[in-house]
């Protein structure tokens, strides 16, 4: 008797037990499945649609400041980002100076690109600020570190100080502005959609809504070049 009550029992779970499993994938791809970024949460509209001049590439533009940690935070995932980026597409980025005491910040990387310097010293500065309490405002502290990391320090100061670089660092306080930046870090595509960690949530969660925006600006191109 206690064998044939239990035999019932024993073929009952296991039909519910293949039934579980066949409804495993089932339930598994639909979680897998990423939602679809929401505008106005996960991004906003650039209005008025700024200019770009990245040709037949979609322009990325990143938003960053030396003085702000979420920005020293967001670079390395940025970095392996654009270490998959579509080769549609042209990675740019521009440094922000809500503060005009910190438009020295912006100085040393347009600087920094003058000098073919970004992809070595870019980092380096960031790490300078936040971990070694580095403040780079003075033009001579900040000649000093860049003598230490290898740039002559006549170099640095001559083109630091030059007419060139001041006019990049005003242009770019004029991009920014007319971007309705309000705050870093922040993202913008080929001058018509923007969003930022602040807005989706968290720094990872950025990434993919970065990659439906080149798609939405790539729809728009091709859709553009049929007609």
């Amino acid at each position: 008797m206690i064998f044939a009550n239990k035999e019932p029992a024993m073929h009952s779970t296991r039909r519910r037990f293949v039934l579980a499993t066949a409804l495993l994938p089932a339930m598994s791809i639909t979680h897998a499945q990423p939602k679809e970024p929401v505008a106005l949460r996960d991004y906003r509209d650039v209005n008025p649609p700024q200019p770009i001049d990245t040709g037949n590439k979609i322009e990325v533009l990143e938003f960053f400041q030396y003085s702000c940690p979420h920005c020293a935070s967001f670079d390395p995932d940025l970095t392996e980002w654009r270490k998959k980026m579509p080769a549609d597409v042209e990675y740019r980025r521009l440094p922000v100076a809500f503060n005009a005491a910190t438009t020295n910040h912006t100085k040393i990387y347009y600087t920094l690109l003058q000098l073919n310097k970004v992809e070595e010293l870019h980092r380096k500065v960031f790490a300078a600020y936040h971990g070694q309490r580095k403040q780079l405002l003075d033009p001579n502290e900040i000649a000093d570190f860049m003598a230490a990391n290898g740039i002559d320090r006549k170099l640095w100061l001559d083109t630091f100080n030059s007419f060139a670089i001041a006019t990049q660092a005003n242009r770019a306080a004029q991009v920014w502005t007319a971007y309705k930046l309000e705050g870093t870090p922040a993202v913008a595509v080929d001058g018509k959609w923007m969003t930022a960690p602040s807005m989706v949530g968290s720094r990872a969660g950025t990434l993919p809504v970065l990659d439906y925006l080149i798609g939405l600006a790539r729809k728009g191109r091709n859709g553009a070049a049929k007609k």
